[in-house]
């Protein structure tokens, strides 16, 4: 790295360092006032009306999303498009225990300290306010919009108990099915019903028996979401609900498909009609950019982190990043806020994630963040090596 990017850097951590004591601030507001998806009111307007302060732009309820925003700072001088993703929506009963609040605060923090440089660089620094992470991602509509056409790189950092590089997402589709059946007194005239709860059980076996047939990187998991009214009521309306995953988009159409066909065969079986549909985003695999992956790291290891405690990273979830990551460079790594091994959507570490130490990680994620930021920006080769990646992996 040159000198003159040095010195940007330098500039970039006074700046997110004299920011630090108001980033606290706002983090500990939103994780104890956490909100659910696309109902991030406060966290929404505070992070918003916080951006302004800083000197961006910022267009609210993007996409009639009342919650979504996107923040923009365009410097004189031409350069790359850098994207600053932040989430904030809360779990339902548990809070921040994914610790969006430190997501959404990472990327305010790298905002402001991308802002101190990016008139020197050139380019424009945008952070994308991303509401129902958890549920319905914004990310999805964003991307199908064609929102991020245009970014050279989109980056977030994700709280964690330990640093890991960014990895691969599962793909996803989130199938509901609801039987509808006819009632009947269970003992009187069991003759005269057709139980829907008999479809949603016979779905669940044929499920079962189709895991045997599935690739080892497939998940399929569900729930009996209503199940009948009385032991003595033949249910006329049972449903279940079921997350259906793989390691691509193409295998997780086919093997949606197959659980398709196994609710249809036991809706025939049991004599019931029935309903599918998605209740749902469906979330496609994260692509992480490997060049940018590895820039994000080398300033880890710049910063003090030993390379053999950053992790290689694999997230057995879904993303709604995995969207964004076919339409422009994405990385999704994850920074160390807890000491101990706490699981994310745990109260756990929730806790742990609102301490002074989660806070002081919290800020030098925004570091890293803006960091990397700013190699792309001041790195013409660095950038051009990051996109013909991208080009390669999308064809």
């Amino acid at each position: 790295m040159t000198t003159i990017a040095n010195e940007y850097k330098n500039t970039i951590q006074d700046a997110i360092q004299a920011y630090s004591p108001r980033m606290t601030e706002i983090a500990a507001f939103i994780g104890t006032h956490p909100e659910l998806g696309h109902e991030e009111k406060q966290a929404s307007a505070l992070l918003a009306s916080e951006l302004e302060t800083l000197g961006y732009r910022v267009e609210r309820g993007v996409l009639g999303l009342e919650t979504a925003f996107i923040a923009e700072f365009v410097s004189d001088k031409p350069g790359p498009i850098i994207g600053l993703l932040a989430e904030y929506d809360a779990l339902p009963e548990i809070g921040h225990a994914c610790g969006h609040h430190l997501i959404c605060t990472m990327a305010l923090g790298a905002a402001a300290g991308l802002r101190s440089v990016v008139e020197s660089t050139g380019g424009t620094i945008r952070v994308y306010g991303t509401p129902a992470e958890e549920t319905k991602g914004a990310k999805i509509d964003m991307a199908a919009a064609g929102l991020f056409d245009d970014c050279d790189i989109a980056i977030m950092a994700h709280p964690y108990h330990q640093y890991e590089r960014s990895g691969a997402s599962m793909a996803m589709d989130a199938l509901q099915f609801e039987f509808h059946g006819k009632a009947a007194h269970a003992a009187a005239n069991p003759d005269l019903g057709i139980n829907a709860l008999d479809a949603v059980i016979q779905l669940f076996n044929s499920i079962n028996a189709l895991r045997q047939q599935t690739r080892t990187d497939a998940r399929i998991h569900g729930i009996v979401s209503h199940g009948g009214q009385a032991p003595n009521i033949i249910p006329d309306y049972a449903a279940a609900q079921f997350y259906v995953r793989s390691a691509s988009r193409e295998y997780t159409d086919e093997l949606a498909r197959k659980v398709v066909a196994c609710a249809e065969a036991s809706g025939m079986a049991t004599g019931c009609k029935l309903t599918t549909t998605n209740y749902e985003y469906s979330y496609d695999e994260l692509r992480t950019n490997e060049t940018l992956s590895e820039a994000f790291t080398a300033n880890l290891i710049a910063s003090g982190i030993a390379e053999q405690d950053i992790a290689r990273g694999h997230d057995n979830g879904s993303l709604d990043l995995g969207n964004v990551s076919l339409r422009c460079p994405v990385i999704h790594p994850y920074i160390k806020v807890v000491n101990e091994p706490y699981q994310l959507h745990t109260i756990e570490f929730r806790d742990a994630a609102q301490t002074d130490s989660a806070y002081d990680a919290m800020v030098f994620g925004a570091k890293m963040l803006a960091y990397t930021a700013c190699d792309v920006l001041a790195d013409t080769e660095l950038l051009h090596r990051i996109k013909t990646e991208f080009a390669r992996i999308q064809a």
